[in-house]
């Protein structure tokens, strides 16, 4: 299969599980582009954050038209992580790829055990502005140095400290992983990362699809269906990114 195929392909299963989890996509994308087509550590988690800002506006578009977004709630919690994203995007680059390898693999063994839980987090009624801060701050560090949206993150953190109904997470999630990826790259702005753009454009475009489908896809499939499956795919994914580091 030509590397031209590899990235359609991998992009779209990204963009379907962003559109549909609102997570997901950049842990797919990083290892698609290591793996699948040969980019550096550094230079995928740079280009997974490409990935996400685009295919997360696209995404959010959709859920905005159904009234999905809690705007003021999402650019509160995005506020909080904005340094922390750009502080952790120029950091990464300085960081060995093996020690990155790691750190990634077990943050998407964190997202693939989130995913198969099926207990839905509950809102507790109340907003903190401590625990909003510390869990905006925290995602933008993740969003920086990992290159992920964090997603699985942004969306209990949404219902469970800002009190957004889970109807309206997903969506919201969008909202707070653009947001802070967006900053988190210009953050990598003067590192010296080659970007294969002819492999990168194409899992652009196909990501972009699939976000729209994916939105498609969550109003006729069990979100808890979806969970499993991407959740199974992420617990595979770490471990085989885990092995190669290390070995």
């Amino acid at each position: 299969m030509t590397p031209l195929i590899l990235a359609l392909l991998a992009g779209a299963v990204a963009g379907v599980s962003l559109g549909a989890l609102g997570a997901g996509g950049s842990i797919l994308t990083v290892p698609a582009l290591v793996y699948l087509l040969g980019f550096t550590p550094a230079a995928a988690t740079t280009a997974s954050l490409v990935v996400v800002v685009v295919t997360s506006a696209t995404a959010l578009v959709a859920h905005a038209r159904a009234g999905n977004v809690r705007w003021r709630a999402g650019l509160l919690f995005a506020a909080a992580g904005l340094l922390p994203a750009a502080g952790a995007g120029a950091l990464s680059a300085r960081v060995p790829a093996a020690v990155l390898t790691l750190l990634f693999a077990a943050v998407a063994a964190l997202a693939g055990l989130h995913m198969l839980r099926r207990r839905t987090p509950r809102g507790s009624g109340t907003v903190s502005g401590a625990r909003a801060v510390g869990a905006g701050a925290g995602l933008g560090a993740v969003t920086g140095f990992l290159g992920v949206g964090g997603g699985f993150l942004a969306v209990p953190a949404l219902v469970t400290v800002l009190a957004v109904p889970m109807s309206a997470a997903v969506g919201t999630s969008l909202l707070v992983v653009g947001a802070n990826a967006l900053v988190a790259l210009a953050g990598r702005a003067y590192t010296a990362v080659h970007l294969d753009l002819a492999l990168l454009l194409p899992f652009l475009a196909a990501a972009v699809l699939g976000a729209w489908d994916g939105r498609r896809l969550a109003a006729k499939v069990p979100a808890g269906t979806l969970r499993r499956v991407f959740g199974a795919v992420l617990l595979a994914v770490a471990v085989a990114m885990g092995a190669t580091a290390v070995l």
